[in-house]
């Protein structure tokens, strides 16, 4: 076996275990995790290892192996494991691929083609990042002399001109320093009016008719670009000034704790039966792992609700249900009190709410969507949870969809079955990446 093929066989561990990844999160047993990791179910993959060829029957140092027998491994002997027939007692920890939230957050990324980038609220830390900001004094070490030589070099050619040329320009016949100092302002030659007196003083008397017209002169004699001189001169004609110098220094970047608060709200009134709490923990479950390995500081607030809503432990949260109607505001109320322990600007705050959309008459409108729009949060989402289709007065979720409509800050999204669980996250986490952009 080539490297080539173990290469590729590793390869297709790794996708494979990001399908099993999306498996777990729509039919895994989620209550096989702790708070801290993730145990995802994965298939044994056997490793590349060396083996007897099968047309070699024979040789020297054989052995007692049997052809196929992998090399370097003792072989069973009787007596060894199990009897035949009994069933092994022992826990199968090698089936399952155990992860921190940070990196099941990671894997979500990619299995989900995300690229969220947490805010962060409060400076923990500031450290020097690359040398982009400049001031006029530092160590000759940190001179930035290509901004230094690029100052000099445009006050070369604001200042510089062709003098032997302009000097032509006096012995036109009948010009005179005025005559040349107008035209030297019409070519933009930096020259001032007491340089040109000077040079036309230098200038012989009988030379000062030796070209009839500008034209005859510039067909007689070529200028000297001052880029061509500054070739021949070198830089040692570039003129630097001590205003010129700027030393690089650090960019100072300051490092921001990730700060997260999220406010779990879910519906136990009598009408949310067990399929429809289980598809609730299928999605919030998985939403709160990504989010803890995400943040720095991760804290999660949970809220049931019927009629009225009070905060529970999350071992409570998905087990409670209730005889009682419902009222989805109740919980709102209770989260927006809750918040105030967890200041906007210094938290980042998730609002995830879930039922099967069954309110009562006018909360929605009345309660539940000015709510939802006075509490500042990152993202607002509410999970419907209809396994049977939606029911008559299930319209909770639409008529929040209908009225934020395509909002940056609020999801809304429909579970029927385990199969929409994936896409569920999806659309609220796509929903946040959107809003960062």
């Amino acid at each position: 076996m080539g490297l080539q093929d173990d290469l590729e066989r590793f390869r297709e561990v790794g996708e494979k275990r990001r399908e099993d990844l999306a498996d777990f999160i729509q039919y895994g047993d989620l209550g096989s995790s702790g708070k801290d990791d993730v145990r995802i179910p994965i298939k044994i993959v056997d490793l590349p290892e060396f083996e007897y060829d099968q047309r070699d029957q024979g040789g020297v140092g054989q052995g007692d192996a049997d052809v196929g027998d992998p090399v370097g491994q003792p072989q069973p002997q009787p007596g060894d494991g199990d009897e035949e027939g009994d069933p092994g007692e022992e826990g199968a920890e090698h089936e399952y691929y155990e992860m921190d939230p940070e990196e099941f957050a990671q894997e979500l990324d990619e299995e989900l083609g995300l690229e969220l980038d947490p805010k962060g609220k409060k400076v923990i830390e500031e450290k020097e990042g690359p040398f982009t900001d400049l001031t006029r004094t530092g160590p000759d070490s940190t001179l930035d002399f290509e901004r230094m030589f690029k100052e000099g070099l445009k006050r070369k050619l604001a200042m510089d001109f062709d003098e032997e040329f302009l000097r032509e320009v006096l012995k036109i016949d009948g010009w005179g320093p005025d005559r040349a100092f107008e035209w030297a302002r019409g070519e933009n030659v930096p020259v001032s009016k007491a340089w040109i007196d000077d040079a036309y003083d230098d200038v012989p008397r009988d030379e000062r008719t030796t070209w009839s017209s500008i034209d005859e002169l510039e067909d007689n004699v070529d200028r000297e670009p001052v880029q061509q001189k500054i070739r021949w001169e070198g830089i040692k004609q570039v003129p630097f000034r001590r205003e010129d110098e700027r030393y690089r220094h650090p960019e100072i970047i300051e490092e921001r704790e990730k700060n997260v608060v999220v406010f779990n709200i879910r519906d136990v009134s009598g009408s949310m039966r067990q399929n429809k709490r289980e598809l609730v923990e299928r999605v919030f479950t998985p939403l709160d792992w990504y989010l803890q390995g995400k943040y720095d500081n991760a804290e999660f607030v949970y809220i049931a609700h019927d009629a009225e809503a009070w905060e529970v432990e999350r071992d409570e949260f998905f087990g409670i249900r209730s005889g009682g109607g419902t009222k989805i505001s109740s919980a709102y109320e209770l989260a927006a009190e809750l918040l105030e322990e967890y200041p906007w600007n210094e938290w980042n705050r998730y609002v995830f709410a879930a039922g099967d959309s069954e309110n009562s008459s006018n909360d929605t409108e009345q309660r539940v969507v000015p709510l939802m729009e006075q509490i500042p949060a990152n993202l607002h989402a509410y999970v419907e949870t209809q396994p049977s289709g939606n029911a008559i007065n299930a319209t909770h979720a639409e008529e929040v969809e209908s009225h934020f409509g395509d909002g940056d800050d609020v999801a809304v999204a429909y579970v029927s079955s385990e199969d929409d669980v994936t896409d569920a996250i999806y659309e609220i986490l796509s929903t946040e990446e959107e809003a960062e952009q």
